[in-house]
Parts: structure tokens; sequence; C-alpha cells
């Protein structure tokens, strides 16, 4: 009963350790994402500055308005980003707690020992590849942001420099 056993608990380590694999790649792309979206950011402020040095000093307002709204959209996605990368880190966390407890048990308990904590063991491996597929349905996807250029010789528009704008993307859109 308890080579049967030592099966189930080796195919769920397996699954698992498949899981971590997952998350960790998804991890990466995550890390990726907030990068590309970080230059998208720094390539905004300089469209922003740019723009406001062709205005006159009265629109120094407006450019501090735009860059704390960038700012704030920033910390904002960042949060977003470390929430997602957290939930990986105690996915994969749980997961390599799942692997070592499973490895110890299969090298040096004994069969009772094996047999008592099998179900336990597959009931948590069930647990935690339910889990990993809903934390790697979990993604990071950072708002689009654009930055338009008002035209500046129309000096009468109240907003001289632009404007700013931000959409949030859907999982798998680019």
């Amino acid at each position: 009963m308890a080579d049967n056993f030592k099966l189930r608990i080796d195919g769920d380590d397996e699954q698992v350790l498949s899981a971590i694999s997952s998350i960790r790649e998804q991890s990466e792309q995550t890390k990726q994402v907030a990068a590309e979206f970080h230059n998208k950011v720094e390539d905004v402020k300089k469209k922003v500055v740019a723009t406001g040095d062709l205005v006159k000093r009265s629109v120094d307002d407006q450019i501090n308005d735009v860059l704390m709204k960038l700012e704030s959209v920033t910390s904002e996605s960042d949060k977003q980003a470390e929430t997602v990368q957290e939930a990986y880190k105690q996915a994969v966390k749980s997961m390599k707690n799942f692997h070592t407890r499973s490895r110890a048990l299969l090298g040096k308990g004994r069969p009772s020992d094996i047999t008592r904590e099998a179900d336990e063991l597959h009931d948590r491996a069930t647990e935690l590849l339910s889990m990993s597929s809903d934390v790697t349905a979990v993604k990071y996807c950072p708002p689009h942001v654009t930055f338009t250029p008002a035209d500046v010789t129309q000096v009468k528009c109240l907003s001289l420099i632009g404007e700013l704008t931000t959409e949030d993307q859907q999982p798998g859109k680019t």
C-alpha cells in the first residue's frame, strides 16, 4: 500500500515541480512587461518635458499636474505588479515546502509514516495545483500610457501642453 502511495506522491510532486516552473516563467514575463512599461513611462516623461519647454512659464502647473498623474499611474501599476509578484512568490514557496516535505517523507519515512501522511499530502498537492492555476491566471497588465501633446500655437486653450491618457490592458493584449 505504501508503494502505491509513493507512486501517487511522486506523481503529485512532479506536477508541483512543473507548476513551479510555470509560475517562475510567468514571474519573469511579468518582470519584463514591467520593465517595458517603465521604459514607455520614461518616453512619455520626455515628451511631456519637451513639449512643456516650448510653452511659457504659465503652463508649469499643467506640466506638474500631468507628471504627478503619470507618477500616480506608475505607482499604482507598480503596486499591482508587486502584488502579482508576491502571489507568485508565495505560491512557489508553498510548493517548495510541499516538495521538501514529500521528499523527506519518501526518503526517510517509514512505510507507516508514508501510509499515514499520503492522503494529507495528496490533498495538499491537489490544493497547491489548484492554487497554481488561480495564481497563474492573475497577470500583470500595466495601463497603456500615451501622451498627446497639445498644439502649442493654440495658446488660448486651457490645456496647453496636452493630456495624459491611460488605458487598462486586458491580459494577452499588448
